[in-house]
């Protein structure tokens, strides 16, 4: 509290002027904002819904967008919020007749889609951004490069070599045997990758479903582009995509809950080094965080207590191994 009064004190100067834009703002392009954030939620939702059917749970779409709505409301309200929205999303698809299995690769799988489709985003805003102000996030960049490379060679390896695999596994068994604790590890990873391998989807369906979580980041891009558009201070676009990436990377750390103070300080700072005034930085990145973060807050809890506490029928789900929640799958139509 004394800190942000602090702040306040000695960035009073910036933070009248942010107060004036944001008195002026127009409220057509604010609604731009809002449809960009709705597209980001939507496709944000998509890819586990993609990945569901894929595994033979057919859900409606408006079923998975209702729980990741709320799963983002737990992740940004409380302390270690996302390891608590992960717990409860994974309990909320095991109660509705999702296995255990399915309901983990789902979620790590669309995880790692989501990383691997921000790095994409990194790498084409490393190369928009020219040289102003690139020396001041190089090593971060460079480092985010290489774990995201060696990462990607560690799932490729696991995915298309079979003696990739064996070796993997073989390290594993040894180091399990003197870990009770890591033997159990290692038999949930190894059922785990048996499971994203059976989703028996082709080249094509893993395109859609990484085009389905990179348009998540780029809508929610755009949302911020809207922002400052409804400002009337021009949109630097040259530094936009990087200035968003890196606010995002920093965001997911999760050092307070929702990122509070941090996105908020990550993207002011980022867009002042991309060429904007303080008061113009501070003004946009209050209005991007309304819409993205506090807007979602009370339509994500409200979507929790409606899921959370809506009776589920008891017995077997109808029909195949994975459980169809209730919705049987439309005829005609293949995983």
């Amino acid at each position: 509290m004394s800190a942000a009064i602090v702040v306040a004190v000695s960035r009073r100067q910036e933070l009248v002027e942010a107060s004036r834009l944001i008195a002026r703002v127009r409220l057509p392009e604010m609604a731009v904002a809002v449809v960009f954030e709705a597209l980001s939620i939507t496709c944000f939702a998509a890819v586990p819904w993609q990945l569901l059917r894929a595994g033979g749970a057919w859900w409606r779409l408006r079923r998975v967008t209702a729980i990741t709505v709320a799963a983002n409301a737990v992740a940004g309200a409380l302390p270690g919020g996302a390891v608590f929205s992960t717990a409860w999303v994974f309990r909320q698809l095991c109660r509705r007749g999702v296995e255990q299995v399915l309901a983990a690769t789902v979620l790590v799988v669309a995880g790692a889609l989501s990383a691997v489709s921000l790095f994409v985003l990194l790498v084409v805003g490393m190369f928009t951004v020219g040289s102003a102000g690139s020396s001041a996030v190089v090593r971060l960049v460079v480092g985010v490069l290489a774990s995201a490379l060696l990462s990607g060679v560690v799932a490729f390896g696991l995915f298309r070599f079979r003696s990739f695999r064996s070796a993997v596994r073989r390290m594993w068994t040894r180091a399990g045997l003197r870990s009770e604790r890591l033997q159990k590890a290692q038999q949930a990873l190894v059922r785990l990758v048996d499971q994203a391998r059976e989703l028996q989807l082709g080249f094509r369906p893993w395109l859609w479903l990484l085009s389905l979580a990179l348009l998540n980041w780029v809508f929610d891009a755009a949302c911020l582009a809207a922002c400052l558009w409804a400002l009337g201070t021009g949109v630097p676009w040259h530094g936009l995509l990087l200035a968003y990436t890196l606010t995002q990377i920093s965001g997911s750390l999760r050092l307070t809950p929702g990122g509070l103070g941090v996105v908020e300080a990550s993207l002011a700072a980022l867009l002042v080094l991309y060429g904007m005034s303080p008061g113009a930085a501070i003004a946009a990145t209050l209005l991007y965080r309304a819409v993205s973060f506090w807007a979602l807050q009370p339509l994500g809890w409200a979507c929790w207590f409606g899921v959370t506490f809506r009776a589920v029928p008891e017995g077997p789900t109808d029909g195949g191994t994975h459980g169809h929640g209730g919705e049987n799958p439309p005829e005609g139509t293949g995983t």
